[in-house]
């Protein structure tokens, strides 16, 4: 195992979102700094670091000068476009590794990956065209959800099919604009839950308990830690989870979304090589949490331990909810997250709480 990198070393982050924030909050006290990388001049990371770089991900000589100024890559979002990553890689460590962030991009490779390490998913077609739709239709069934392969996330990018009128079907594919899909079966599950898997430089990989993810409108909304299941169906969330960390070679976080069936059987949604909004709950309900996690892991930390010290509720903040902070601060049970920033619109997420016991 290489030596950790000393303090004061710099994470370049790939990405300036609240992910990207919460990151150099937690690096902070460990003694590294966070340099920000991306498109936008004043995300929330911008906000708590004095070391960024505004560029898009192609820009090849912004990106040289970026690897030149850090130390190790990392990023806080999975859609950092792959050939970004690979040239950045070629000159400075890049954790979470290109290979793991390549399979969470498509769908359908990440289907694959997740079968191949003994996970079970949705059934899947691929879909390339019109007529492919009606083929997946008729061999899937209904209800079933179209994904586009690339680019989806909190409900966006996907289509519930119902029926198989042939307008509803013409309609599915124009909304996604008749990019490569993925149609999946649906899945009658129970409930949706999650676990943030860790796995450090000295190759040790464990899991945070799995947790159970409410959502609306495709958004999640609330995260309940630990769930309320049987202890085997957590073992085989956590056994699952850290054996795919071991197949990507993971050094990092990453979270793995769950459907639980009713009988306590896992399908396994997909997978996330960053830190994750269900994993917030760990900031105040751990004694480390997911960011000092990945932190610790792409320095090349020890990893933190990951045992609860308290059952924790955590709420996402969505658009001007943000609005309604007084009755959180005056709650002693409730911390209080905020993104900083500016523009509450609907189903934007402007910070969290978490609420312990």
């Amino acid at each position: 195992m290489s030596p950790a990198l000393p303090r004061g070393s710099v994470i370049g982050c790939l990405g300036t979102g609240q992910l990207g924030r919460m990151l150099a909050l937690a690096a902070a006290p460990l003694g590294y700094r966070v340099h920000a990388y991306g498109p936008e001049q004043r995300g929330p990371l911008q906000q708590v670091t004095d070391q960024s770089t505004c560029a898009d991900y192609d820009d090849e000589a912004a990106l040289a000068e970026f690897a030149a100024a850090v130390d190790v890559v990392t990023y806080e979002f999975e859609n950092v476009p792959a050939h970004t990553a690979a040239f950045l890689q070629a000159r400075v460590p890049v954790r979470p590794g290109p290979a793991v962030l390549a399979i969470s991009q498509d769908r359908l490779v990440e289907k694959r990956f997740i079968q191949s390490c003994g996970g079970r998913t949705a059934e899947v077609r691929a879909v390339y065209t019109r007529r492919d739709l009606d083929h997946a239709v008729r061999t899937l069934g209904l209800p079933a959800v179209l994904k586009t392969r690339r680019f989806g996330y909190d409900g966006k990018g996907q289509v519930v099919l119902r029926d198989a009128y042939p307008a509803n079907l013409d309609r599915a594919w124009e909304l996604l604009r008749g990019v490569p899909c993925v149609l999946e079966a649906f899945v009658p599950f129970a409930f949706e839950a999650s676990v943030v898997v860790a796995r450090g430089m000295d190759r040790e990989a464990r899991c945070y308990p799995l947790v159970q993810n409410v959502h609306r409108n495709h958004i999640l909304w609330q995260t309940h830690a630990p769930a309320q299941v049987a202890p085997a169906v957590d073992v085989a969330a956590r056994e699952l989870a850290v054996r795919m960390a071991r197949r990507v070679e993971l050094i990092g976080v990453m979270a793995v979304e769950f459907f639980v069936l009713e009988d306590g059987g896992l399908v396994v949604n997909e997978i996330a090589p960053r830190p994750h909004n269900s994993g917030h709950w760990t900031q105040d309900g751990c004694a480390t949490s997911q960011f000092e996690q990945q932190t610790r892991a792409v320095v090349g930390l020890p990893l933190g331990p990951l045992e609860p010290v308290r059952p924790t509720v955590m709420t996402n903040l969505l658009g001007h909810e943000i609005d309604e902070l007084d009755a959180y601060f005056a709650d002693p049970s409730c911390r209080v997250h905020v993104y900083g920033k500016t523009e509450p619109r609907p189903g934007r997420k402007m910070g969290h709480v978490n609420r312990l016991g």
